[in-house]
């Protein structure tokens, strides 16, 4: 009897556990009647993954974008920590590119323009004099075909060709998948039926402190890269790949962003701030490496990202200013979100001395990112 109603006792505490954690899993703001809509003749929705940790991921398939991830703080208390909309309308209009998939090539190409088996291709000039992120149309306002399964979503789109200026007809799938172990994967594959360049990554924007509440200064950041590639006042690569050591874009070792982000150099000068890619430290090309490790000591949070790709840039929202009002009514002020985006180097069609980022017919482009989502007590 004595055991009975121990065990009784325990499943009413576990009881009101589960209860009072599913009530700190619901995300008021995010209501899936604001996404249901139609666009360019296709159903666009939102979706939601969920693993047995209570951690949650929101996407939208147009642009393939996150919308919310929400995780745990050290104390337990789940939020939301990546920058975003609460309706589809907002992503209409996003001039931030928030958590979405960017391509046909990600970052910037140098006056739009590369040459390609002797043909040059001129493409959209959308950050002059540049071309930026896929151009005006690029893949981040599609309405991408989607299927889920469980906690895996499979995006695709077919870019035609001379979309944006970029040859051929490229087939595209980015699959997301929310594992038990807290990691999210963001696989990436391609095909082509002509050569064209092609460069994906994902643009979400961090905040570990909960979207929209303080700025990223007090993050701490370490970055695997002994190398990054220097940038002209347009921010684009210079072409050469230069040592960090010495240099205030040295995250070696863990640091706070905001040490050294204020550092009269010339790099800092021309991005406002940290906007630049790194070489990431691999053994040889296409390995799964360590990329960054973000951090937050207030909360605990800790994303630690993983990728194949030779590169990633971080951006320290140096553009923010208020303007974008997002999730819960809260702008997004001066360097309030932290973009880490896993890629190839920007301009790479004009630098021959970067990883080549052509893709061929009958070649099939795949990349991987992951990040895994931790927290330090």
């Amino acid at each position: 009897m004595k055991n009975y109603l121990y065990s009784l006792i325990l499943l009413l505490f576990i009881g009101c556990q589960a209860s009072t954690y599913d009530k700190k899993l619901s995300v008021k703001y995010l209501e899936k009647e604001k996404f249901d809509t139609v666009i360019d003749g296709k159903n666009v929705s939102l979706y939601k993954l969920q693993n047995k940790n209570g951690i949650e991921v929101y996407l939208t398939n147009y642009g393939a974008r996150i919308v919310a991830i929400i995780t745990p703080d050290k104390n337990g208390e789940m939020e939301d920590i990546v920058l975003g909309f609460d309706n589809i309308e907002a992503y209409l209009n996003d001039p931030m590119y928030l958590g979405c998939i960017v391509g046909r090539y990600a970052n910037r190409i140098d006056e739009g323009k590369f040459t390609l088996d002797g043909e040059e291709y001129s493409l959209f000039i959308n950050n002059s004099p540049n071309s930026l992120h896929g151009g005006e149309d690029g893949f981040d306002k599609k309405v991408w075909d989607t299927r889920q399964e469980g906690n895996i979503l499979k995006l695709s789109y077919l870019s035609p060709d001379e979309q944006e200026g970029y040859p051929g007809n490229l087939e595209v799938e980015v699959v997301y998948t929310l594992t038990e172990d807290n990691t999210l994967i963001l696989d990436y594959a391609a095909t082509t039926d002509e050569t064209t360049v092609i460069n994906l990554t994902n643009h979400a924007y961090f905040n570990l402190d909960g979207e929209g509440d303080s700025t990223i200064l007090d993050h701490s950041l370490m970055i695997n890269a002994d190398y990054y590639t220097p940038v002209d006042s347009t921010l684009i690569p210079t072409g050469n790949i230069v040592e960090v050591k010495g240099t205030p874009l040295d995250f070696r070792e863990t640091k706070k962003i905001g040490r050294d982000i204020a550092e009269n150099h010339i790099q800092l000068e021309y991005g406002m701030g940290y906007d630049h890619n790194w070489v990431l430290n691999k053994d040889s090309a296409g390995d799964t490496t360590s990329a960054a490790i973000l951090s937050d000591q207030s909360t605990g949070r800790v994303i630690e990202v993983l990728t194949t790709k030779p590169g990633i840039q971080f951006y320290s929202g140096n553009f923010m200013d208020g303007s974008v009002v997002g999730k819960a009514d809260k702008a997004y002020t001066f360097r309030s979100g932290v973009a880490l985006e896993a890629q190839h180097f920007p301009d790479s069609p004009n630098q021959p001395n970067f990883p080549s980022t052509v893709l061929h017919p009958g070649d099939k482009y795949t990349q991987s990112t992951i990040w895994k989502f931790m927290v330090d007590q």
